[in-house]
């Protein structure tokens, strides 16, 4: 079989699109569909959130182009991002178009330009914003051959594609049965319906035992007897039990604010005063909070000086034990337990510090705030601004709370992280399994297209 390598410019003809002009708003109100590079999904086009009109086509450098054009990404982390339109349209000028040719099959070219994508990306230039010339994709060499050749390669690689997103598909519905077995643990958790609780054991032995009520009441005389704030002490308030489900005996509702010292928000300082990569003590964000409990406080590690952190940032020192939440969101929910490794840190305004009175068990707190009926008590409270829903600290300190006995909080923890331990194993298998399915994609392009 003949086989020859020639430029894409010299096979098909391309052209890039435009943007018409944003102070003429009527532009922007025709029935065009108008594709941004962000909006390529690797396979047929069929959604984009915006249209033009003739009028825009006409006085722009945008383009109406035919169903069936092949779309290549050319800007930014897009770069090689690839499309074929379904229906005319309209690009703007960070894709470039390849019209259908009678020498080269469209999906032939699809497949070989995704093949070839990190070439592309390894063509970029440019600081902020890296990108690709349309001169760029002419320039490449793409393998011309027979029809016939071309579609035997295509049928074969859908083929095998066709399979892996079978097994991707079925990768991703056991993580989402994991997701949802997660929450159904945490649940059951603070329902008192994952272990025997203290009063099924007590009256099953003939004993007596401390129950939740009775345990609030020791954490409250401990916060009080530690209280070191100005003036005369203040009893935090009860919990708002209004609308809350009914507790196993031997529970009782809590705020927040009755189980933690003072429960307060971080600051940002001066931009100078953060430092990347390394320093005296962790400055830590949102990004490092996470949904399974745990601190991911390796990743985009930033600090603060000693003298920062106990000077301006004296009121939002975090301690090891201290549990913290986001407050911002969406989405909300992130919950992380410092860990005993991390004897201090600090935080921003975006995550909020529960620090859990002795001798409560900080890991059960957690896993209350993991809960996600506790989580949308808050966000039903809470007011959303410009798709934004934020918590206050006064949310954060009327958080319902369901406190168990001790020795009932020591069982659910232990039960919760051996489940949740599983799931985690679970998951990581499943990830492994979505990377190698990918990994396979381009072991399946490379083959394809080797001769």
């Amino acid at each position: 079989m003949m086989v020859e390598l020639r430029p894409l410019g010299d096979v098909c003809k391309t052209t890039s699109g435009g943007t018409p002009s944003r102070s003429k708003p009527h532009y922007f109100k025709g029935n065009i569909p108008w594709i941004k590079s962000g909006e390529l999904p690797d396979g047929i086009v069929v959604e984009n959130s915006e249209y033009i009109s003739d009028e825009a086509i006409s006085n722009s450098s945008a383009k109406l182009l035919p169903a069936g054009t092949l779309l290549v990404a050319l800007y930014g982390a897009t770069i090689g991002k690839l499309g074929i339109l379904s229906r005319p349209a309209a690009t703007n000028q960070a894709v470039c178009a390849i019209f259908p040719s009678d020498a080269i099959n469209t999906k032939f070219l699809f497949w070989y330009l995704l093949a070839k994508r990190p070439w592309l990306i390894g063509q970029a230039a440019g600081g902020a914003q890296p990108n690709i010339s349309q001169g760029v994709v002419r320039n490449l060499l793409v393998p011309v051959m027979p029809l016939a050749a071309q579609h035997e390669i295509v049928a074969e690689i859908e083929k095998q594609f066709s399979r892996l997103d079978e097994a991707v598909a079925n990768l991703q519905r056991v993580k989402a049965n994991l997701k949802r077995y997660k929450a159904s643990v945490l649940k059951d958790a603070v329902e008192g319906r994952l272990v025997p609780t203290e009063a099924e054991l007590a009256r099953r032995e003939g004993r007596s035992f401390e129950t939740g009520e009775q345990l609030l009441q020791r954490i409250l005389d401990v916060r009080k007897s530690e209280w070191a704030g100005r003036g005369k002490y203040e009893e935090p308030p009860a919990c708002e039990t209004g609308g809350l489900p009914n507790l196993p005996n031997g529970w009782v509702w809590a705020s927040a604010e009755q189980l933690s010292t003072f429960i307060t928000k971080g600051t940002t300082p001066a931009a100078e005063k953060l430092l990347d990569g390394s320093g005296d003590v962790q400055f830590l964000k949102v990004y490092n909070l996470t949904f399974d409990g745990t601190l991911n406080h390796t990743y985009k590690p930033t600090f603060v000086s000693r003298a920062t952190h106990e000077g301006e940032l004296l009121r939002s020192q975090v301690l090891a034990g201290d549990v913290l939440i986001n407050i911002v969101g969406p989405p909300l929910g992130q919950v992380s337990m410092v860990p005993p490794t991390m004897a201090e840190a600090n935080m921003n305004q975006a995550v909020a510090r529960f620090r859990p009175i002795k001798p409560l068990s900080t890991k059960f707190v957690a896993h209350a705030l993991m809960t996600e009926s506790i989580m949308a008590w808050a966000i039903r409270k809470a007011k959303t601004t410009a798709g934004q829903t934020n918590l206050t600290l006064d949310l954060c300190r009327r958080l319902p709370i369901p406190l168990p006995p001790l020795t009932e909080q020591g069982r659910i923890v232990a039960e919760v992280d051996r489940r949740l331990s599983l799931v985690r194993s679970v998951e990581a298998e499943v990830d492994t399994n979505l990377k190698r399915a990918q990994a396979l994609r381009q072991a399946t392009l490379a083959k394809a297209f080797s001769a």
